[in-house]
């Protein structure tokens, strides 16, 4: 006779969500009972549980393990991707604190919100079904529809919040009705249900179902042509949120993305690889170009992420290992620049003003020189510039584009990085060869640790690539 215990499902694996997802119930309800003089204490019990989920993570094993009946799964490839967006989500905290009390919105909502918003992203990290990666992807997209207009009497932080909600909905009831057109054509919703269903032969309502669930998820990623939403609310979101979704959320977005293509439909390589190829060809060009002409640094990242997105699925566009583990490696080395250019921008301060504008950063290397050159590595590395890092992480994608004979998309990719050098080189000559403006107030030790961090591990990445290059291949080999 068996014991009842057996029916029960497996969660072991899913501890860490656990202790995330219990620690935020409790953490709502100590909000709620003391207000908003409890914000810098629940801060902290909020940096605290996420740094205990990173260890949790750190030390659960890479092998492949299945849990709630093969709903949720967790293997080298998700160990991989939640450490690095768990490391978004402190970093996050971290510097977000001092313009949160210059903006005075210190709330202790705005901890909580990160929390939630990073529990759904692990959710959709370890997604192994429809039905999961639907859930996850919701309880991240609520969280972040709050914080983007998070500063109430901004009107275009409110305005981003609106936007990015009604664009938001479009693209689940789109997600929504591709996976309903998978399970009515398959009869499952398991990826490895789906995959089985898809072995023996692929309808038309399928491919259908494919492109919406791609389509759903490229506006997750900002991919064109669903990053309409992105300009406006990078812009008009406070400046450490956009920090957060320029990293935290991409790269859970890219992770349910990669395992969706790679466990669903491996055997209609064919048909989704037309369409990411061309959502990277279209999304490196929009980056490449359209980020010329701004002159609020904030939209001109904005455009800078989308191109960043297009190269990104170049290694997708490849599907193999090699094109997987460069995503990875591309995504780790993207949340380190990404974060450390953000943190410069908050160093943009004038007595308690946060300014956007480039022209600001006029003669920067004669009132801030350490501030200047952390600016400048960190423009060059996004730029691809060698021996940097981000020159390194196109190096990956590119080679595994090459090796999988996709050389017109790689040629393309080389030429749109040329491109979209000129608007960070043009923040560099504006930062060293114009006249200077006034002195920005300096910056919090918080952000200047995080800027100057970021600069120094872009430098040495070229010294010792081998731990995350390594990492990398092996959450890669993981999904296959």
């Amino acid at each position: 006779m068996s014991s009842p215990l057996a029916a029960l499902p497996v969660i072991t694996p899913a501890i860490p969500e656990l202790f995330m997802g219990v620690g935020a119930l409790v953490l709502v309800l100590f909000g709620a009972i003391f207000g908003q003089k409890s914000y810098a204490f629940v801060r902290w019990l909020v940096m605290l549980v996420i740094a205990v989920t990173l260890i949790l993570v750190y030390l659960s094993p890479s092998a492949r393990v299945e849990a709630f009946h093969g709903a949720f799964v967790h293997d080298g490839f998700a160990r991989f991707m939640k450490i690095a967006m768990l490391w978004g989500s402190l970093i996050t905290l971290y510097i977000a604190d001092s313009y949160l009390k210059d903006t005075k919105r210190q709330a202790f909502e705005f901890p909580l919100l990160i929390l939630i918003a990073t529990l759904g992203m692990m959710l959709m990290i370890s997604a192994n079904d429809l039905i999961a990666l639907y859930l996850g992807l919701e309880l991240s997209s609520l969280s972040l529809y709050v914080i983007a207009s998070f500063d109430r009497d901004n009107v275009k932080s409110t305005e981003a919040g609106l936007k990015y909600f009604v664009l938001g909905a479009l693209s689940s009831g789109m997600l929504l009705y591709g996976a309903s057109l998978i399970y009515g054509m398959t009869g499952a919703v398991s990826f490895a249900g789906i995959a089985k269903a898809l072995s023996s032969g692929v309808s038309m309502g399928a491919i259908f179902g494919l492109v919406f669930i791609l389509a759903g998820l490229s506006f997750k990623i900002s991919a064109v042509p669903f990053h309409m939403w992105t300009p406006d609310v990078y812009e008009g979101a406070p400046t450490p949120v956009t920090a957060f979704f320029a990293a935290g959320p991409k790269i859970a977005a890219v992770a349910l993305l990669v395992r969706v293509i790679e466990q669903a439909f491996p055997g209609i390589e064919t048909q989704w690889q037309q369409v990411i190829v061309f959502i990277a060809i279209a999304s490196m060009g929009l980056g490449a170009f359209a980020a010329i002409g701004q002159k609020n640094i904030k939209r001109l990242l904005a455009y800078s992420s989308i191109g960043h997105v297009g190269y990104v699925l170049v290694g997708l566009a490849a599907g193999t290992i090699e094109g997987v583990a460069g995503v990875a490696t591309y995504l780790a080395i993207y949340l380190v620049t990404s974060f450390g250019a953000f943190a410069c921008i908050l160093a943009m301060n004038r007595n308690g003003h946060y300014l956007e504008d480039i022209n600001e950063l006029a003669g920067l290397s004669r009132t801030n020189p350490a501030l200047a050159f952390a600016f400048a590595m960190l423009m060059f590395s996004l730029a691809g510039v060698p021996p940097l890092a981000g020159f390194f992480a196109k190096w990956y994608v590119f080679a595994a584009a090459v090796n999988a004979h996709l050389y017109p998309l790689a040629i393309i990719g080389v030429v749109t990085s040329v491109v979209g050098a000129y608007y960070y080189l043009r923040i560099v000559k504006i930062i060293y060869f114009d006249e200077p403006c006034e002195a920005f107030t300096p910056a919090p030790v918080a952000i200047r640790l995080v800027a100057s961090a970021a600069a120094i591990l872009v430098l040495a990445f070229v010294i010792a690539p081998a731990p995350l290059v390594n990492a990398a291949s092996l959450a890669a080999k993981s999904l296959f």
